[in-house]
């Protein structure tokens, strides 16, 4: 089983490069504000082609969670969370949260995003607020 990687398109470098300095930073359209996730060569709203790289804010809110039971990669042990987050500038991202899992829905929890170290790259994970 092999490690997981980060998908690098054209788009996504200054994304992961973002992480690496511990501030996600997203495309921003120039036109119209909206701030977009995935990476794409023009805004879904208004089709601008006209876009800047900003840091987000880091914070949001859990909008679905799943524990895994099963291992996909040799870097993430079973078991391991996923959650999708609402940030609060508006793109759902995917990432993991660490600590302690709330009990009951995680569903409409706040958190933060950290940053750390994992198989040789920085990546993102969330901590409750």
């Amino acid at each position: 089983m092999d490690n997981s990687q980060p998908v690098m398109g054209f788009y996504d470098t200054p994304m992961w490069q973002s992480m690496e300095d511990c501030k996600l930073a997203l495309q921003s359209c120039d036109d119209c504000s909206h701030v977009r996730y995935p990476p794409a060569p023009v805004c879904p709203v208004c089709l601008s082609e006209h876009a800047n790289w900003k840091p987000v804010a880091g914070t949001g809110t859990i909008v679905s969670w799943v524990v895994f039971h099963r291992q996909y990669f040799s870097d993430f042990p079973a078991p391991y969370n996923s959650i999708a987050v609402r940030l609060d500038e508006g793109p759902i991202i995917i990432t993991q949260l660490f600590g302690t899992p709330p009990e009951g829905s995680w569903i409409g929890r706040r958190i933060v995003l950290g940053y750390d170290e994992h198989a040789g790259r920085t990546q993102h994970h969330a901590l409750l607020a």
